[in-house]
């Protein structure tokens, strides 16, 4: 008889001078995200929402105009979970493969009305609104949701860099003039919190900000 057969018989002996085997209610944790204030996304955690300081960083406000010609601001972000990367149309490199997964993640959210989608253009001087909107037709932006942004440059890098912190050139100095270019989609909360970082070119990190996504609904239908 082998140790594995021994045990079990052990078991159901003791299970049997018991009345059975004894039940376990585990409380689970509460399932959260941390959240994010500066570009080392060094993890801070919060009990409740109500836990977070007057002052933790949010995004600010800003101004700028989607494909449609509409204005879009921060307060567009407000009770929706925003998902955000940076590009440009005439991207050859890293932009393709990254905009295809947002497409992805564009299909798995499209039912769902808190989801905001905000592409950030890096080179608005050349990414108008028409050059925005034939984008969006060509690469079948369907989502209405899914904001293609331009307008003022010096606005949208102090975005990507100082607010959004989507570079990874930490402790190194930049211009206005230094060009924007990076793989990373953020996830943002109904407060504008920064709540999740991901690597726009892996599938698995895809995976995660969508199981985020649900993470941060829960929270918005406990709110």
């Amino acid at each position: 008889m082998n140790k594995l057969t021994i045990a079990l018989i052990v078991f159901f002996a003791a299970a049997c001078n018991n009345g059975g085997p004894e039940t376990t209610t585990i409380d689970e944790e509460e399932i959260t995200l941390p959240y994010y204030e500066e570009a080392t996304f060094t993890p801070r955690w919060f009990s409740t929402k109500e836990d977070v300081p007057v002052d933790f960083h949010q995004i600010p406000e800003f101004n700028l105009f989607n494909q449609y010609g509409s204005e879009v601001t921060a307060k567009d972000l407000d009770s929706k979970i925003s998902i955000v990367n940076f590009f440009f149309t005439t991207c050859p490199g890293i932009c393709p493969k990254m905009m295809a997964n947002m497409y992805m993640i564009q299909d798995e959210l499209q039912e769902k009305d808190k989801a905001l989608f905000l592409s950030y253009s890096v080179t608005p001087e050349m990414d108008g609104i028409e050059e925005l909107k034939v984008y969006a037709e060509k690469n079948e932006i369907v989502n209405k949701s899914w904001f293609l942004l331009t307008g003022d440059r010096e606005q949208i890098y102090d975005l990507g860099r100082n607010q959004f912190f989507v570079e990874e050139d930490m402790g190194i100095a930049k211009g206005p003039d230094d060009f924007l270019h990076t793989e990373n989609i953020l996830l943002i909360d109904g407060d504008r919190h920064i709540r999740g970082i991901y690597n726009g070119l892996n599938k698995t990190a895809i995976q995660q900000l969508l199981i985020d996504f649900k993470t941060l609904e829960a929270e918005l239908t406990d709110k």
